[in-house]
């Protein structure tokens, strides 16, 4: 593993993590153990459809006081407003997600909210706060997004039309309970796009600009549960085991990427999601083979490693043709998995393609991506070719 600069870094991972098959039930002794009493649950309507919210009520018991679940795929900063003064009535003093991405982190938001007051808008930015925010304790019911375990918090800008991303270490929530029987019935289509998610977090970790050997470790082994049990949540939904397996490798990518960044996979992502509402998890499984291409000879070291973790057959290839074999076995991967593999046919236009690689170049995860992006006009090629 090479790094090719004088290496100092930080590793942050403040979040308890509990693991295993109906660990929702240790919910009431979490809570207290935080010092709350009164918890809101933060969720969105299909979870409460499929009735996993219940669980959590009949876990918490006494200290359930409400549930707010009118999170969508994108939460704007609206709605997180709205979501906070409900969370006020209820005089809520501990905050339980219960969901996706949206979910957790219109909860980071309300948490905020919750403790400092205002709007949301006024802490959009790097570490705008200065003290713990409301305890937060998440459930997911996907196995993707890594932000139980991350400080970042990424909210639609209604105004703009554009995602922005509050990143501080007073975001990331104190406890995260993985519960397999949690994400047991996610659709297949679901599961293959939250699973990308994942792995582009997990591959992104390993080539961004603030890699490091602590959550390189995290990365590559994130990867190897990713390629060898993602096929099978897909096929198999009740597979509990492979399920686990999943849901540990998006934690574990999410704390890499905490750590490292991520980098123009995610600028895309964030910014087709923002114009044409393509879901996160595909939108970053249809433009990373392409995005690690156009990166390839500016990191092929660390591309060799990831096919070496995807148990590639590298043996006798330069470190050029391993990365570019890892690049295809991702692509592979999203046609295994069943995962639409081109913009095209996710709903981008082709004529949107312009403002989507302008937009690109206004995210903050483009400013760690290996090879240095210029213009919006080398963004643009990789769109094209993802189209």
């Amino acid at each position: 593993m090479s790094y090719d600069r004088e290496l100092s870094f930080e590793y942050n991972n403040p979040t308890k993590i509990i693991f295993g098959e109906n660990s929702v039930k240790d919910i009431g002794l979490e809570v207290d153990n935080l010092g709350g009493s009164k918890a809101l649950i933060v969720t969105d309507q299909g979870v409460t459809q499929a009735g996993l919210v219940n669980r959590v009520v009949e876990a918490l018991g006494r200290r359930y006081v409400g549930t707010f679940d009118d999170c969508v795929q994108d939460s704007g900063f609206k709605l997180v407003n709205d979501a906070a003064e409900f969370a006020r009535t209820k005089g809520t003093d501990i905050l339980i997600s219960v969901g996706g991405g949206s979910v957790i982190d219109t909860a980071k938001g309300i948490s905020v909210l919750l403790r400092e007051g205002g709007q949301l808008q006024d802490y959009a930015g790097v570490q705008m706060l200065n003290r713990p925010q409301t305890p937060h304790l998440v459930i997911p019911t996907t196995a993707g997004t890594g932000s139980e375990v991350t400080w970042a918090a990424v909210i639609k800008n209604e105004e703009r039309n554009a995602k922005e991303t509050l990143l501080d270490y007073y975001l990331i929530p104190n406890i995260a309970i993985l519960d397999p029987t949690m994400i047991a019935g996610l659709p297949p289509q679901i599961t293959a796009g939250t699973g990308m998610d994942a792995l582009t977090h997990a591959i992104e970790g390993i080539h961004a600009m603030q890699r490091q050997p602590i959550a390189d470790a995290m990365a590559l082994h994130a990867i190897r549960l990713i390629s060898e049990y993602l096929p099978r949540c897909v096929e198999n939904g009740d597979d509990l085991f492979a399920r686990g397996q999943q849901m540990i490798a998006a934690t574990m990518a999410g704390i890499a990427f905490g750590n490292a960044q991520v980098g123009l996979a995610h600028a895309i992502a964030h910014s087709i999601g923002a114009l044409f509402g393509v879901p996160h998890g595909l939108a970053n499984g249809i433009v990373l083979p392409h995005v690690m291409l156009f990166n390839l000879e500016d990191c092929a070291d660390r591309y060799a490693l990831i096919a070496r973790a995807m148990d590639l057959d590298v043996r006798g290839l330069d470190d050029l043709e391993a990365g570019r074999k890892a690049a295809e076995a991702v692509w592979q991967l999203t046609k295994t998995i069943g995962l639409t593999q081109k913009l095209r046919d996710a709903g981008v236009p082709e004529e949107g393609l312009t403002e989507a690689a302008e937009l690109s170049m206004s995210d903050a995860s483009i400013i760690y991506n290996p090879r240095m992006v210029i213009d919006a006009e080398e963004v643009l090629a990789v769109l094209k070719q993802a189209w």
